[in-house]
């Protein structure tokens, strides 16, 4: 699966953010929706960083691009797959 870099996503697409949490990256993944809705979120709770990409794929329906957004100090793996 291809990945995008965060920027300027647009709506229906679907945002992968990884972040730190103690000496772990985890992530969430949300839909960006309309700007006059709020964007929704896919679960509400933290996971490993392959479960939050894998779960962002099925959200996508193959269809809609997936984002990722990587905060500071987390560094893309390329076992996660290829963003561009």
């Amino acid at each position: 699966m291809r990945f995008h870099r965060y920027q300027n996503p647009i709506p229906d697409s679907i945002v992968v953010k990884l972040y730190t949490s103690g000496e772990q990256v985890r992530g969430y993944v949300r839909k960006i929706t309309d700007p006059a809705i709020d964007d929704t979120i896919f679960p509400g709770e933290e996971m490993e960083p392959e479960a939050a990409l894998r779960l962002a794929e099925t959200h996508s329906g193959g269809e809609a691009p997936i984002y990722v957004e990587l905060t500071e100090g987390v560094v893309w793996q390329p076992d996660w797959g290829d963003i561009s």
